[in-house]
């Protein structure tokens, strides 16, 4: 049963923002797009988060910052993800809430808005490497052959290695310290976000010439080899060599021309989701900011400016909320058949 009472109310945490349900079904980590997810995105996307943390969901505010390197920040929101963890359970435990869900990961759910989305789909595709070095490292030449030099795909490999040893090490830290805090373990079932659904609004995989303008200027940028990393080239490789993405919901609007290309490349080419997942919504690509005033909804960056709080929930969270049902749904199935597919 919704409890529409509940007041939202974020707390620092490591670098992010935490709002505790009191007696949570699971935990929505939310990434919204630039500029939103770097400047108070508890406030543009106030009434979304409400609405989600009165369906039951602790939720958490990953922030990043502005960079043209979105692997050191995807790695950046790996780490914070086992910050927090622990600190959830013992919260809770303080002020006498539930915290059974917080013991098994696959109870964590992402949420993306725009550029937010490109960095779940990193973790996504990282869940795909192999555990062996060896292995992964082969993984990584061939993902980035054809668009990377050699110094690069090093670095990359370097890079990946490090996260690798770092993310394992933290995950026996995690898990010492929740048996420290109630003398509870915590199901781990990945390095990396295996077998956790996600929803991309309105997605936005985008190139240098997306941050910078002019074209020429990008360009420049592109040839000095300080531009976007990965590139959408390696971001669609990546996705597409992982064969995963398969408890995954997407949410496109009709009058949104920036994640046009990002959402028809997901519908065309990756053939994911399948279309009871998959949502075309009115509205433009900012359609996901708003705040609560009174018996309205105002969102400054989309039209209409004013909506009822009814029709807004019509015409976008009712979506988003029953996408995060059957993808929930979906999710034990999915998964089983994916870890067949890597016994094989």
């Amino acid at each position: 049963m919704v409890n529409t009472n509940l007041k939202l109310r974020f707390k620092p945490v490591s670098h992010s923002w935490v709002a505790l349900h009191p007696q949570p079904k699971g935990v929505i980590q939310f990434i919204a797009g630039a500029f939103f997810g770097t400047f108070g995105p508890m406030l543009f996307y106030r009434y979304l988060l409400q609405s989600l943390f009165e369906q039951g969901y602790t939720i958490i505010l990953l922030p990043f910052n502005f960079s043209f390197n979105h692997y050191v920040e995807a790695s950046f929101l790996m780490r914070e993800q086992y910050e927090i963890l622990p600190e959830l359970v013992r919260m809770a435990s303080v002020e006498g809430y539930d915290y059974e869900a917080y013991l098994d990961d696959k109870n964590f759910s992402w949420i993306g808005h725009s550029l937010g989305c490109k960095y779940i789909s990193l973790l996504e595709g990282f869940t795909a490497l192999p555990d062996d070095r060896k292995n992964r490292q082969k993984f990584i030449r061939n993902l980035l052959s054809h668009t990377s030099d050699e110094s690069h795909i090093e670095s990359v490999i370097a890079d990946i290695d490090i996260l690798f040893k770092q993310l394992k090490q933290k995950i026996v830290e995690v898990q010492n310290l929740i048996c420290t805090y109630v003398g509870r373990k915590i199901t781990i079932n990945s390095v990396f976000i295996k077998g956790q659904v996600s929803i991309l609004l309105a997605p936005d995989i985008s190139d240098t010439a997306s941050a910078i303008r002019p074209q020429f200027l990008a360009d420049i940028i592109d040839n000095l080899g300080w531009g976007v990393k990965p590139t959408p080239e390696e971001t669609h490789s990546l996705i597409k060599d992982s064969k995963l993405f398969n408890i995954m919901g997407l949410v496109s609007f009709q009058s949104d021309d920036i994640a046009k290309s990002t959402c028809q490349w997901f519908t065309n080419t990756l053939g994911k989701p399948p279309k009871k997942l998959l949502k075309n919504l009115e509205g433009g690509h900012l359609k996901p900011l708003g705040i609560q005033v009174g018996k309205y909804v105002v969102n400054l960056f989309d039209k209409p400016l004013i909506e009822l709080v009814k029709e807004r929930n019509r015409r976008f969270e009712h979506y988003v909320i029953q996408l995060l049902k059957e993808l929930k749904q979906e999710s034990p199935k999915k998964v089983l058949q994916v870890s067949k597919s890597f016994t094989k």
